[in-house]
């Protein structure tokens, strides 16, 4: 039967690395396969197929009720209600609408949408809203968050802004909104939201130095419920319980044994319904259901029996938790636990006991978060050392003892209030620690390399004594210190990056790294913090030579300020020095500076007669074994016209698209003479502009260019001097990477 099990999670797993979905024909069958299969020898090939068979065929669920291709970017007034908690922030309202409808068209079932400067919006109201809709996407590079497998896993089949709206009916059975307003009106020494995160899971109203500061410090899950926080509260009760019947204060008719996991149980399940019952926490109760039924009755099955019924569960419940990291860091950080523990002669000290699960712990999920992609912190055992035990015995029990009884301000209200000092006190400890122990985001490991760490990572688990277990630390080291990338002599590593509608592009030499322009940033919405400084660390990049900030728009030089607090940067050169940040001390771009790294040949203009930033973008042509880039910023046809009479007007083999390839920019004349072989576009999907124009791309086709687009194909790797194709993060196939449709691709004459 175990093998059975074992075999059933592989098959749902399964779905995670699968490119493409089978055709509808072949779910039907697996299914009648697998039955076929089950009274033989082959029953773990039957719940194999078994598990595939249900997770694709939820997956295939999942992707039938998205948006229509024939909506997207298309505004339509539909009626819906409001479910969940309702975000605020900056003059943005976010909300899901379930239940929508429209009278011409079918909609998914959930859509997010955002509504600026939007009114209050309740849990549970209905409304009638104008809301402009798109298909799930978000951006796409090699190494950074796939927004749009987390909307998948979320079952978000549409996004869209809201123009205009009325409420049809008021809120209904909004208890969790109301308890969330309460929680945000009282005293709690400035730390409300972090009491409506840690009581709610709503944890919208926390600062983005307040994120910074968890992540930094690996205490996230501290404040977004998970099933630490639903074991914890159980555990509680499972702990009062067995030790007042310890102690004689439990009644001698009631075994305390089943009535400790009943109430246990019963607590996870309230407290789950209170946090809003969302995947996250039901994965959360069905574990804690599953160890206290282990508990209660089958002990004798040992601990690795309940932890795989539990994962099976779990993906049973919902296939597509696989696609969320949060999914496999949970289950691993258990099974880490479980090892490390299981088995072992003899008990520990309770104070050694806990010292060693936080090292373990760190060295356990190391391997999965290099390989997920996220940053991992140094300071995690130490920050978690003390924190987790704050949280849980000080900071919960109090902000839960306060909610129960806000009926009664005095005293509830005074439990919040010692709640909110207590979480203020512990940020501010962690917010020292994270000063002096910042986040680490590793670079990219081969896979070969990091299969060796995984190993010196399960060696370093095992019990003394196991041989070569010391030999563990080497291996993991490896992936710690993995082999440089080797740029050849005269050749550049080029990397545009999907920054929406904004410009990023890394060039690598083989000793030298530029960055032209460094990504959007909107209010908190920093593109640079989020996408350019994750990429430039996974790439290996230590040091920025130069960062060339081609003007000093927000789109292209918002990030500036984040990559040059997060990495050394030597130098910065602008088109526009005003606008920028002064320790940033930006020097102006001078036209017809030279330079030369490894081979590869650097060459700057600026239009000298520019009067606004776009026709002042300061240019940059590279040339590498013969094979061009020019990057032109923002420049228009006038600059584009002062450019013809220069030495960079000459055949170029990749071209920037000026403007994003608005219809003020990439000019006839322009684009005859330069004639390049290919055109990068980078832009926001749908952005209200309109770029790239359709006279614009005509051009571009007439003269047979290749155009790669980052809304169309993410991010673009290419080797200038190799004369290669490009690599596009959007080529790496995953079946919930819908293709994107827009008038990009409508055919339009050329002009």
């Amino acid at each position: 039967m175990r093998t059975g099990m074992f075999a059933l999670a592989l098959g749902l797993l399964a779905l995670r690395l699968l490119p493409a979905l089978p055709p509808v024909g072949w779910l039907l069958v697996l299914p009648v396969v697998a039955l076929m299969l089950l009274p033989f020898r082959t029953y773990p090939l039957a719940f194999f197929l078994l598990g595939l068979g249900w997770a694709c065929f939820s997956a295939q669920r999942a992707l039938d009720d998205r948006l229509s291709p024939a909506l997207d970017g298309q505004t339509r007034w539909l009626e819906g209600r409001v479910s969940g908690l309702p975000q605020q922030a900056n003059g943005v309202v976010r909300f899901e609408l379930s239940d929508s409808r429209s009278r011409q068209d079918r909609l998914p079932q959930r859509i997010r949408v955002s509504w600026q400067g939007g009114p209050a919006v309740r849990s549970g109201e209905r409304w009638r809203l104008a809301v402009t809709l798109k298909r799930p996407a978000g951006l796409l590079n090699f190494h950074g968050f796939d927004q749009e497998a987390w909307l998948l896993a979320q079952r978000v089949g549409a996004i869209g802004s809201v123009k205009d709206g009325q409420r049809l009916a008021p809120a209904r059975h909004a208890w969790r909104d109301g308890i969330r307003q309460q929680l945000l009106a009282v005293d709690a020494q400035g730390r409300e939201a972090g009491l409506a995160a840690l009581v709610l899971g709503d944890g919208s109203g926390l600062a983005a130095e307040d994120w910074r500061i968890l992540q930094a410090t690996g205490t996230v899950h501290l404040l977004v419920i998970s099933g630490q926080h639903i074991g914890l509260l159980s555990g509680l009760i499972y702990a009062l319980v067995a030790g007042l019947a310890r102690y004689g204060g439990w009644p001698r008719r009631l075994p305390w044994l089943p009535w400790a996991c009943g109430l246990a149980f019963a607590g996870a399940l309230a407290y789950g319904v209170l946090a809003g019952f969302e995947v996250p926490v039901q994965r959360a109760c069905v574990m804690v259901g599953l160890v206290l039924l282990w508990r209660l009755r089958f002990r004798h099955l040992g601990v690795w029996w309940p932890l795989l019924l539990a994962l099976n569960a779990v993906l049973i419940i919902e296939p597509l938790a696989s696609l969320q990291p949060g999914f496999w860091l949970s289950f691993a950080a258990v099974a880490v636990l479980v090892l490390a523990f299981g088995g072992r002669l003899g008990p520990w000290r309770a104070w050694l006991a806990w010292t060693r699960a936080q090292w373990l712990i760190a060295i356990g999920l190391f391997p999965l978060l290099l390989i997920l992609g996220l940053p991992i912190s140094l300071s995690a055992p130490l920050a978690n050392l003390f924190a987790v035990p704050w949280i849980s015995l000080l900071v919960l029990p109090l902000a839960l003892a306060g909610t129960l009884l806000l009926a009664l301000p005095w005293l509830g209200g005074g439990l919040l209030w010692l709640a909110g000092g207590a979480l203020d006190w512990l940020f501010m400890a962690l917010a020292m620690l994270a000063e002096r122990v910042p986040a680490w985001m590793p670079a990219e490991v081969p896979v070969g390399y990091w299969l060796l760490s995984l190993l010196g990572a399960l060696l370093l688990l095992m019990p003394k004594g196991i041989p070569f277990r010391l030999l563990g630390w080497p291996l993991l080291l490896l992936a710690v210190f993995p082999p440089r990338e080797s740029i050849p002599l005269g050749q550049v590593a080029v990397e545009q990056l999907d920054v929406g509608q904004g410009l990023s592009i890394v060039l690598r030499t083989r000793n030298h790294v530029l960055l032209y322009d460094a990504g959007p940033r909107l209010g908190e919405f920093d593109l640079g913090e989020r996408v350019v400084l994750p990429a430039l660390r996974k790439l290996g990049v230590g040091q920025v030579d130069l960062m060339l900030l081609s003007h000093a728009d927000a789109d292209h030089a918002g990030g500036a300020a984040a990559v040059a607090r997060g990495l050394p940067v030597k130098r910065v050169v602008g088109g526009e020095t005003q606008g920028l940040p002064a320790f940033l001390q930006t020097q102006a771009c001078v036209s017809g500076e030279q330079w030369e790294w490894d081979g590869v040949a650097f060459q700057l203009w600026q239009w000298a007669d520019a009067s606004n930033g776009n026709a002042k973008s300061c240019v940059l042509q590279v040339q590498a074994n013969g094979e061009r880039l020019l990057l032109t910023g923002d420049i228009d046809r006038e600059a584009e016209r002062a450019l013809l009479a220069t030495p960079l007007a000459v055949a170029t083999d990749w071209l920037q698209a000026p403007h994003h390839g608005s219809r003020s920019s990439s000019s006839w004349p322009f684009v005859q003479r330069v004639a390049p072989k290919a055109v990068l576009i980078s832009r926001g999907r749908g952005n209200s502009f309109g770029h790239p124009h359709p006279q614009v791309l005509a051009r571009y086709r007439y003269l047979r260019s290749a155009i790669y687009d980052s809304a169309e194909q993410g991010a673009i790797r290419l080797r200038l001097g190799a004369f290669q194709a490009p690599v596009m993060a959007r080529s790496q196939r995953r079946f919930w990477r819908a293709p994107v449709i827009d008038s990009y691709q409508r055919p339009v004459p050329a002009t």
